[in-house]
């Protein structure tokens, strides 16, 4: 499994309105947090939120027990400023129902560039099947942590 750490990552990334990015970002310290659905539920409303105020259109996403795999188009603003609005947003609502403080996310984030020419719907369908390879599930219907505006 490929490890993200933050300071490793890409510096002065190119952000375009536009331009369609997957994004992948892991817990702090790979904590397992999203092994229950309700605690997925609170990642997954800062999700839509970033589509409602229009940073990002969502294309598709995953959230496993202990990272997000995230396919955007982009809109307004930068890569940085939609994952630091995010993870921000989500890591309080997170702490807030829990009853816990503290870091959830790792610093950092992976992102990659999806090509023009590069079948969307294909890749979308390679991050919704991560609990599959991962072995969480037989189906991915039966993963019930993510959305595809394909499927």
């Amino acid at each position: 499994m490929q490890r993200f750490q933050g300071n490793a990552l890409r510096r002065g990334r190119f952000s375009e309105a536009d331009r369609i990015y997957l994004l992948t970002t892991v817990t702090h310290q790979r904590r397992r947090l999203f092994g229950e659905l309700d605690v997925g539920r609170q990642v997954v409303e800062q999700l839509r939120e970033v589509q409602e105020t229009g940073l990002a259109r969502t294309l598709c996403w995953v959230l496993m027990p202990d990272h997000l795999h995230w396919m955007v188009q982009l809109q307004t603003g930068s890569l940085e400023q939609l994952m630091q609005r995010f993870k921000s947003r989500s890591a309080k609502s997170v702490n807030a129902f829990l009853g816990s403080s503290g870091q959830v996310w790792q610093k950092g984030y992976h992102d990659r560039t999806v090509r023009t020419e590069e079948d969307l719907r294909a890749l979308a369908r390679y991050v919704v099947t991560n609990p599959l390879r991962a072995g969480l599930v037989r189906r991915v219907g039966d993963y019930p942590l993510w959305d595809a505006i394909w499927l």
